[in-house]
């Protein structure tokens, strides 16, 4: 079986585990800083294709 770690390497985990939570909270804080997306508006001003086009299904030969 694996012996316990020393302390040392506990504090040293919690002490990594610390940071990475802290700089998980600025990531989050920068992205909700920004400007939401929805007052942007939406890029698709249609909701098909042209409906002028019929599209021409042909079986390949060969």
């Amino acid at each position: 079986m694996t012996e316990p770690a020393p302390s040392g390497e506990d504090e040293h985990d919690a002490d990594v585990k610390r940071k990475f939570r802290e700089a998980l909270r600025r990531k989050q804080a920068k992205a909700k800083a920004g400007a939401p997306h929805e007052n942007f508006g939406s890029r698709i001003t249609q909701a098909h294709g042209p409906a002028a086009h019929k599209r021409d299904f042909r079986r390949k030969s060969g």
